[in-house]
């Protein structure tokens, strides 16, 4: 099979992978839920290259995002749920829906504002439509959560819902109070450790998580941004414990703990600044 820069090269691709028998291991194991993650690391890697101007890379990062498309529509139609093609019936019937001044019948002039407020009116038909599907799991249209999007990063509607019931006084007035909830939900985490819960643990991870956002939020730090500089100096760092084993002729897989831990303190001295 040869590349192509027609669509459907890519979906027959997808439908040989997952051909039992003859397709790919691995490729067969996934469903929904554990290729969602790749999903969402595709596309985190696509705002990476549009944050770097690299546009070779933002061409690959795309196809990896499509190709997660591609994946997800293959699962559904085995399923009987629908194909790639629905998904692209769908899409092209939203923004022919949603730009009503630019696809209508009939000719006129709409004004930005106008396009605004149909844009607006169009949406909350959508979301409602969606809320009958989903038998109203959503939060009410007047709620003080409605408008928090389910889809953008936990992180980041973290603290978008404490934003939220934070204005109608549903929140702390002083950072130490969020410390204590942090060091609860910590001694949480323990007792499920002691009781072996896998699922118990995930959840109070889960909620220890939520409490660390919110000390971020009356911090004044960004979660995310906070977050991506630590995942640099945890690189750094142990970028330089990789050097200093291999300078001894070592590596990360021939050292113990103790002597990686001990090259860790050093890479801390290393820093331009008191972090740590």
């Amino acid at each position: 099979m040869t590349p192509s820069r027609d669509i459907s090269r890519l979906i027959e691709i997808m439908a040989q992978l997952r051909t039992p028998g003859t397709g790919c291991p691995w490729d067969l194991e996934q469903d929904f839920a554990t290729i969602a993650p790749y999903t969402i690391e595709e596309a985190f890697e696509v705002a990476e290259a549009i944050a770097r101007n690299d546009l070779e890379d933002l061409r690959d990062e795309l196809g990896d995002l499509l190709l997660q498309v591609v994946f997800h529509s293959r699962i559904a139609e085995e399923r009987g749920a629908f194909a790639f093609g629905d998904v692209v019936e769908a899409v092209t019937r939203k923004m022919i829906r949603r730009h009503p001044h630019v696809f209508a019948d009939a000719d006129g002039n709409i004004t930005p504002s106008h396009v605004e407020g149909v844009w607006d009116q169009i949406k909350a038909e959508e979301k409602a439509e969606r809320a009958a599907r989903r038998g109203n799991v959503e939060p009410a249209a007047n709620s003080v959560l409605a408008g928090v999007k389910a889809g953008q990063p936990a992180l980041s509607r973290a603290m978008e819902l404490q934003r939220k019931a934070s204005k109608v006084g549903f929140d702390w007035n002083d950072p130490r109070e969020v410390l204590k909830k942090i060091r609860e939900e910590a001694d949480e985490i323990e007792a499920a450790l002691d009781r072996g819960d896998k699922t118990e643990m995930a959840e109070e991870t889960g909620d220890l998580m939520f409490a660390l956002v919110n000390l971020a939020r009356h911090t004044g730090a960004d979660p995310e941004m906070a977050l991506r500089g630590t995942n640099a100096k945890f690189e750094r760092r142990f970028s330089y414990i990789e050097r200093a084993l291999a300078a001894r002729g070592q590596s990360p897989e021939t050292a113990t703990l103790a002597e990686m831990d001990a090259l860790w303190n050093e890479a801390k001295t290393e820093e331009p600044s008191p972090t740590r």
